[in-house]
C-alpha cells in the first residue's frame, strides 16, 4: 500500500516522493534539478527510484 501512494506522489509531486523514500540526499537533489529542466524527466526519475 506504501509503494502505492508513493507512485501516484511520485507522478504529482516528484521530489516529495524521492524525499519520502530516501530523505534528503544526492537523489533529491538530482531530482529537483530534473524537475527545473522539464517535469517528465523528474516524474521519471522518481518512478524508477520507487520501484527499482
Amino acid at each position: 500500500m506504501n509503494k502505492v501512494l508513493l507512485v501516484i506522489l511520485a507522478i504529482l509531486l516528484p521530489p516529495v516522493a524521492v524525499f519520502l523514500q530516501d530523505g534528503v540526499g544526492k537523489h533529491l537533489i538530482i531530482n529537483i534539478v530534473l524537475c527545473i529542466l522539464g517535469f517528465i524527466p523528474g516524474v521519471i526519475h522518481a518512478l524508477w527510484l520507487i520501484l527499482k
